[in-house]
């Protein structure tokens, strides 16, 4: 892509980037109140039945997703022009979520600057190695990543680790603006659950919060996951890496349902986002709809998202992300060593 036509279609998305201080509200509204509403009926369903609580925990977890959507855009900047206000309802959106608004901001924006380059992985990315990689590693290695990929401990275990991991320490460079914001989060957590549990008692608050947290970790998980890894995926080396192929070619266009699409805030129009990330989510669409070549990047569906759960490896030479069996059977047959010794020799 030319600069020229580059430079055309960012422009072309700016018009979508201004919020709408009504429509922002108005997502407040619809998203938040019913969430709370949600939450109280299940905790009052569990009188009748577990399973109705349970179901509707499960749709109380959707609005989560679409919490975070909101703090998501407050960490761009996109949600309400004043930034003030976006750093307050980021941070308290941020407690809801069990997010610390500062540093996932910061983490955030480097995935964004950095997304689909292959020598600046490692920060806000899930983690991806290549297949030179992998048949180079060692065997500790290869386990670690083979767990890390498994379906299993990325969407089950996941999520508790975010949530009490990794979301509740600072990093070691944090600035103290950041270290405070996380601090503040951590404190707030702990007073609003522990005043939640002396109010309706530890089991029930386990019950109906503990499906709601672990639903919605692992949808936000999925979602994240999906819209970067589908087989033909955009990724280059520093050298060869450009920005807008890897918004529009790195990034996918999740086609969901109407309803999904309204709880996910529409960040299924991955591409977009990546694009200009001063687009709020209830833009997204529009800025879609508006720029044809925004229609070539690639499509997926629920059923072939599906297919991403077996794209494990990224293969630099074919373009695209290849099984874990694929690269067990080219190990075996001597191919990728051959190509790693001709690189070797090669000085690459």
């Amino acid at each position: 892509m030319s600069k020229q036509k580059t430079a055309e279609l960012r422009k072309s998305v700016s018009p979508f980037e201004k919020s709408d201080f009504k429509a922002s509200v108005r997502q407040m509204i619809n998203t938040i109140p019913p969430f709370f509403l949600l939450w109280f009926l299940a905790y009052q369903s569990l009188s009748v039945s577990i399973l109705l609580s349970l179901a509707l925990s499960v749709v109380a977890a959707g609005f989560v997703v679409r919490i975070f959507i909101i703090f998501h855009d407050c960490c761009h900047g996109s949600f309400f022009k004043n930034k003030k206000i976006n750093t307050i309802l980021g941070t308290i959106t941020g407690v809801i979520t069990m997010f610390p608004f500062e540093k996932w901001k910061r983490e955030h924006s480097i995935h964004h600057a950095t997304s689909s380059n292959l020598d600046k992985r490692g920060v806000g990315d899930v983690w991806i190695m290549t297949v030179e990689e992998y048949a180079a590693a060692s065997p500790k290695e290869r386990l670690a990543y083979r767990l890390y990929r498994n379906p299993l401990v990325m969407f089950g275990l996941g999520p508790l680790y975010l949530f009490f991991v990794t979301n509740r320490m600072n990093r070691k460079d944090a600035r103290k603006k950041e270290r405070n914001n996380t601090y503040l989060t951590n404190a707030a957590i702990i007073t609003v659950y522990g005043l939640m549990i002396w109010a309706v008692g530890w089991q029930a608050f386990l019950l109906v919060h503990g499906p709601i947290m672990f639903v919605s970790g692992s949808l936000g998980i999925w979602l994240f996951y999906v819209q970067h890894q589908f087989e033909d995926s955009y990724f280059e080396d520093e050298s060869d890496w450009d920005y807008v192929k890897a918004a529009v070619d790195g990034s996918s266009f999740y086609k969901l349902p109407k309803v999904l699409q309204w709880v996910t805030g529409n960040i299924g129009y991955h591409h977009v986002h990546h694009l200009s990330p001063r687009v709020p989510n209830y833009n997204l669409e529009k800025a879609h709809e508006s720029t044809p070549p925004l229609h070539q990047a690639t499509t997926i569906t629920m059923g072939s998202s599906l297919k991403s759960i077996r794209f494990r490896l990224y293969d630099e030479s074919r373009k695209t992300f290849v099984s874990f069996k694929e690269v067990k059977q080219r190990i075996k047959s001597g191919d990728l060593n051959v190509q790693l010794n001709r690189k070797i020799v090669e000085g690459k």
